[in-house]
């Protein structure tokens, strides 16, 4: 039902022991809270309403949903603190949390991260080749990626991402987020988070693209976020870093605007040079199963497909297998642009 023009409140009639596995109600004209009677769909694995007028505070009672794995409730007028969790109220399966462009106040939940069982470690030869819901129905959703909103028309199951971005969250960027090591994409920009990047992020080893820009974080850059051998994306704009930016296999890639509105950094890219007695630390080249080319499939075409495309290159071993998808995959592929919604607070 996405994508119409249907107004009004979503109905309190979700009734117990259903089997609904997908509510799509994105790009509509929604209004008023989430029905609390979602929870009796305990089947539920994907829930999109996002871009509506839906007003309410976080839903929290949907962790107790036991398969959800995808809930995105960007652009709408969620507001107030995330608060506490208790402990039953566990999101244990979501890969896919997208909040961005709301009210959301107050620090970044501590608890919420730790919850994210869905995020953290799965080894990578048990991981298959699968989609959320392709024995039923296969699902579809909007993720944002430089500015451009990408649909991916399949789900993969090993594709994990938090966008909180464009809210108005504030105080330190927890340690524990370090934990989600099977996380792809880590958004908090356009908020006004401070203190220090943690160090933790370098333990992010499945990360592809960061953007933290935009908030108040301070410090230097940390050396720990070289180790971040799949990073594609990076952008640490409009912050109040300083000190020499750290050089490696990916940091070499980026490029000036990565770090712009900086004023304390130097370095390469930047025409500011280091000072003599405070050069950049330099890090060993280390190889990985997502190559450069990979990489770099990735960073011009999409993190999405780039995902997909070095997940099934690695899984099968079959080079012109995956020529060939790739070229069918740039066939189909469609990508939407829209204006980004300006909250509160600097926005570059």
């Amino acid at each position: 039902m996405r994508n119409n023009r249907l107004n009004g409140t979503i109905p309190e009639a979700f009734a117990e022991a259903n089997l609904l596995r997908t509510l799509n109600l994105n790009n509509n004209e929604l209004e008023g809270p989430v029905p609390k009677s979602l929870v009796n769909c305990t089947k539920l694995e994907v829930l999109d309403i996002g871009n509506n007028k839906v007003k309410d505070v976080f839903p929290y009672w949907l962790g107790n949903l036991p398969e959800l794995q995808v809930l995105v409730l960007r652009s709408n007028k969620f507001h107030s603190s995330m608060g506490e969790f208790e402990a039953k109220q566990l999101f244990l399966k979501l890969r896919i949390i997208d909040l961005s462009h709301n009210n959301f106040t107050g620090p970044l939940p501590t608890r919420f991260f730790e919850n994210l069982n869905g995020m953290r470690n799965v080894g990578e030869t048990k991981r298959k080749l699968q989609y959320v819901g392709e024995t039923f129905y296969q699902d579809s959703v909007v993720v944002t990626l430089k500015g451009a909103e990408i649909e991916l028309q399949k789900i993969l199951t090993v594709f994990t991402t938090i966008d909180l971005s464009s809210n108005d969250f504030h105080g330190e960027i927890p340690e524990v987020i370090g934990n989600l090591h099977s996380l792809r994409l880590l958004n908090l920009s356009h908020n006004h988070l401070t203190v220090r990047i943690p160090f933790s992020l370098g333990n992010l080893i499945n990360l592809e693209s960061l953007d933290l820009s935009s908030n108040d974080l301070s410090g230097k850059i940390p050396m720990q976020l070289t180790s971040l051998t799949y990073l594609s994306v990076l952008n640490l704009s409009y912050n109040q870093l300083e000190g020499p930016i750290p050089q490696g296999p990916q940091f070499s890639t980026f490029q000036n605007h990565s770090y712009i509105g900086n004023l304390g950094l130097s370095g390469f890219p930047l025409t500011k040079q280091c000072a003599k007695d405070d050069p950049p630390e330099l890090v060993p080249t280390t190889s990985s199963w997502f190559d450069w080319k990979v990489a770099k499939m990735g960073y011009g075409s999409g993190l999405v497909i780039g995902l997909s495309i070095g997940y099934m290159v690695f899984v099968t071993g079959r080079p012109l297998w995956f020529v060939k998808m790739f070229e069918k995959k740039q066939s189909k592929k469609k990508v939407r642009t829209r204006p980004i919604r300006r909250g509160k607070g600097r926005r570059n």
